[in-house]
C-alpha cells in the first residue's frame, strides 16, 4: 500500500484544488530535432495503447490526441492521483518545407516517434549557369 506521510504537500495539494492553481506538467512531454534530411519529433505518452493515438494533419498543423485511462477499477477508492489520465491533446505547426505526405509513425515503449522528411524543394540544390563565354554588346544609344 502506498503512503503519504508529508502534511504540508498534501495541504498544498488541498489548496491547489480549491484554488485552481495546480501546475500540471506537460501531459505530453516531446523532443523535435532536424537530423539529416529529416525532422524527428518524439512525444512521451507512457500507458497509451496504440489504438487509442490520433494523428491528423490539415495544412501545416499536425495533431497528436491519445486517450489514457485509469487503471484503476471503477468504484476504487484513490490513495493517489498523479498519472494524468483522459484526452490529451498536443498540437504542432510544420514548415512548410517538410513532406507531411510521408510521415512515419511508430509506438514503441512509450514513446511516439513521427519521422517527417524535408521536402525535395526546400533541400539544397546547385544551380547551374548556361552562357556562351562571348563578351557583352554595346548597344548604341
Amino acid at each position: 500500500m502506498l503512503m503519504r506521510t508529508d502534511a504540508f504537500r498534501e495541504l498544498d495539494r488541498l489548496t491547489q484544488q480549491v484554488w485552481g492553481t495546480a501546475q500540471h506538467p506537460a501531459v505530453m512531454p516531446m523532443d523535435a530535432y532536424r537530423a539529416g534530411e529529416e525532422f524527428v519529433v518524439h512525444f512521451d505518452i507512457p500507458g497509451a495503447v496504440p489504438e487509442s493515438i490520433d494523428l491528423d494533419i490539415e495544412r501545416n498543423v499536425l495533431t497528436v490526441r491519445v486517450e489514457r485511462r485509469s487503471t484503476a477499477p471503477d468504484g476504487a477508492e484513490m490513495i493517489a492521483s498523479e498519472r494524468a489520465s483522459g484526452t490529451h491533446t498536443r498540437q504542432l505547426i510544420l514548415g512548410d518545407t517538410l513532406d507531411t505526405e510521408r510521415i512515419d509513425a511508430r509506438y514503441d515503449a512509450g514513446v511516439l516517434t513521427l519521422r517527417i522528411p524535408v521536402s525535395e524543394k526546400a533541400k539544397p540544390r546547385k544551380i547551374s549557369i548556361s552562357g556562351t563565354g562571348e563578351k557583352p554588346r554595346q548597344i548604341p544609344a
